[in-house]
């Protein structure tokens, strides 16, 4: 029986692939490490034949051991522990008998370098990455750039363990859409926006708003690690590896001006706000609205994901994010106590609209 080793099996990202692999695979032998014993009943009440094991990122000897037993290592916990991406090969290393696969999560604001050097917000960036042609560019990334120090770790790891370990990075962009895990089951960027919409009761985009990024829902994300677990386990399959194991996971770009736009006109017409103005705001309100909000809303971040439909036939299935947004709208106001006459009746009580 195939055995599979998780972390971050109650975040988002962890938890939705999770979902589609044990369902894929319902025979499969899993492992999951979990912070805590609320952590783990949240896990073993969906799944009650996975095996808890306690510990966090930090807990050396139990990521080695545990990848050592796996034939897989699922890492969706943090992109940018390098104690964690050296431990978990380290463990693979260690395996006698068979080669070990690690399947490692990263996220595209490796590709906003560029803006920040710069410090350029809410301005378009007409270049686009691709996993293909580009696929060394994207591998030789600047130290500079986010998640680059343990993208590194997990690229060179094979070199360092030839025949031993077999990594792939999955990037993916922009994520929404709801969860199918056990705990975490929301994305931040967009839904963050519109929550920060309705509390301010005007919609808003960073400077000129213009700048791009891809997106991805996150359930059409899970399927490119459950098509890379299983060539995993066809010794590698259709999969590259290693040096050229790089998955951009998209599906189109967006401009966050237009998602600014298209929240407020919906809140609006949901009468959860009462004005359809947006406010250009400066890098430092948007960091007062969420932290890092200059860079969640005001960077670019672009890429094109050829190597998960060349090598593994993945396609995206779900709707698009536009076409979700009245969904987002509708939860975060539920989340926020908010009903369709708010808007009137916070004008009403104060004399005046709810621009904040």
């Amino acid at each position: 029986m195939p055995k599979l080793f998780i972390t971050g099996a109650t975040g988002y990202i962890g938890g939705d692939a999770l979902y589609a692999i044990s369902n894929a695979y319902p025979d499969l032998s899993i492992t999951a490490l979990v912070r805590n014993s609320d952590k783990g009943a949240k896990v073993a009440s969906q799944y009650p034949k996975i095996r808890l094991v306690y510990g966090d990122l930090n807990s050396t000897d139990i990521l080695t051991t545990e990848a050592s037993q796996a034939d897989v290592v699922l890492h969706c916990a943090n992109a940018d522990h390098e104690g964690a991406a050296k431990a978990l090969i380290e463990g693979l290393a260690q395996k006698e008998d068979k080669p070990g696969y690690l399947i490692h999560t990263s996220g595209t604001g490796i590709l906003s370098y560029a803006d920040y050097e710069r410090k350029s917000y809410g301005v378009k960036n007409e270049k686009v990455y691709d996993d293909w042609e580009g696929i060394k560019e994207v591998t030789s990334l600047p130290d500079t750039a986010a998640h680059r120090k343990v993208d590194k770790i997990v690229l060179a790891a094979g070199e360092q363990n030839p025949g031993k370990v077999f990594t792939a990075i999955v990037c993916p962009p922009c994520i929404w859409g709801p969860g199918r895990g056990a705990d975490n089951q929301k994305s931040m960027q967009v839904y963050y926006m519109t929550r920060a919409t309705l509390t301010r009761g005007i919609g808003f985009q960073v400077e000129e708003g213009n700048n791009l990024w891809t997106e991805v829902h996150v359930q059409d994300l899970s399927n490119v690690f459950l098509a890379l677990f299983t060539a995993a386990l066809d010794g590698g399959g259709k999969a590259t590896w290693n040096s050229e194991g790089y998955y951009f996971t998209e599906n189109g770009d967006f401009v966050w001006g237009d998602i600014a736009r298209a929240i407020t006109k919906i809140a609006f017409e949901k009468k959860l706000i009462n004005s359809l103005d947006i406010d250009n705001i400066s890098t430092k309100k948007a960091d007062e609205l969420t932290r890092h909000g200059s860079y969640l809303w005001g960077m670019n971040s672009r890429c094109r994901a050829f190597r998960a439909r060349k090598l593994l036939g993945w396609e995206p299935k779900q709707k698009g994010l536009f076409e979700s947004l009245p969904e987002i709208v509708d939860e975060e106001a539920r989340e926020l106590g908010r009903t369709k006459n708010h808007a009137e009746k916070a004008a009403g009580e104060h004399g005046m609209g709810v621009h904040a």
